[in-house]
């Protein structure tokens, strides 16, 4: 089969290939999926750099991958299935990730990928493969801190960041929850950040919404721009603050971090702060993969939830694919196609 091959670090125009290797076999719990879409995202963009170091602990290798062929989000139709499977058949249509963590090669930029039936779910028919493989990395963020049980009922709900592909899941998501939505992003993404039902839209080269009256119940920082001083004063007393953590493709410097660790020592030491408020700690509640899955494939159906394409690729075109990515004037995510 056809696959983008990475066999050192870098930049992905060096260091990615495509190339002829096997078809993997699924084991007893896996299925073999024909891949027909799988989404560009920036994690796929640190594991293909290798930076910051730090995220190389986790599993894909420190000198050179050991997961070999990018991409973890896919969708596609079965076409074999392992010897213990029970939740699907070959023919069925499916989509999700091909593994736990974001930060390892996940095999999904290929003609043909493996993956645990769990971190898989059927595709709506109300989408399409392309839509569908937008889902599940920024969706499964997106939905994390948004929370499956907290209310948002008649809440003001801040998305700072809401016109990327984390932000688009989550005005969405706090939407069917009941918020009234402000979002905030660059000039040209306000549209769409209405039509995706933000009430409120901010230019944030145009108004800072920190030196603004408003206060909000819920803050969803995407793009981690905001220092506590900062959200502390829109934030009510009782609100929650929510950072997503970005390093912007390794531009990122100073409380980001840097080639090291990149922007691990903002986001944790954010994460420290929510958890040592008994209130934050409380509403944290994160689900499982199949958790979310589930809940993303039912807001599908019900027309709550639209995933935004940007632009597609083939497999020969993924470092192109990769450079688009970090263009802030495509809208939506970009899809590659095999």
């Amino acid at each position: 089969m056809k696959a983008v091959v990475q066999h050192e670090y870098g930049p992905a125009e060096r260091v990615l290939s495509v190339e002829d290797i096997p078809t993997p076999k699924p084991a007893a719990r896996e299925v073999l999926v024909r891949v027909r879409a799988a989404s560009m995202h920036p994690d796929i963009w640190h594991v293909v750099e290798g930076t910051p170091l730090a995220l190389r602990l986790f599993g894909n290798g420190l000198r050179r991958p050991s997961r070999q062929v990018p991409g973890t989000d896919l969708a596609g139709r079965i076409e074999a299935v392992g010897d213990a499977v029970t939740r699907f058949r070959v023919g069925d249509d499916v989509f999700g990730e091909t593994v736990p963590l974001g930060w390892l090669n996940g095999g999904a930029y290929a003609e043909y990928a493996v993956v645990a039936e769990d971190m898989l779910v059927l595709k709506p028919d109300t989408i399409t493969y392309e839509q569908a493989a937008a889902v599940p990395a920024s969706g499964f963020i997106a939905l994390s801190n948004i929370g499956l049980s907290r209310s948002f009922e008649g809440m003001d709900v801040l998305i700072n960041g809401g016109g990327g592909c984390v932000g688009m899941f989550a005005i969405q998501m706090a939407r069917a929850k009941g918020a009234v939505v402000t979002a905030v992003d660059c000039a040209s993404r306000l549209d769409l950040m209405r039509s995706l039902g933000a009430t409120h839209v901010i230019d944030y080269a145009r108004l800072d919404v920190t030196q603004q009256p408003e206060r909000y119940d819920f803050i969803m920082d995407v793009a981690s721009t905001l220092s506590h001083g900062e959200y502390r004063r829109i934030l009510k007393p009782d609100g929650v603050y929510v950072p997503i953590g970005h390093a912007f493709y390794g531009k990122a410097r100073g409380r980001m971090g840097g080639r090291i660790v990149g922007s691990l020592p903002y986001f944790i030491g954010q994460l420290v702060l929510n958890m040592l408020n008994p209130r934050t700690r409380n509403s944290v509640n994160f689900p499982t993969k199949q958790e979310a899955m589930a809940t993303m494939k039912a807001l599908i159906e019900t027309g709550a939830l639209t995933p935004r394409l940007g632009r597609t690729y083939g497999l020969p075109d993924v470092a192109e694919a990769m450079r688009a990515m970090q263009d802030t004037s495509i809208l939506g995510r970009i899809v590659i196609v095999p």
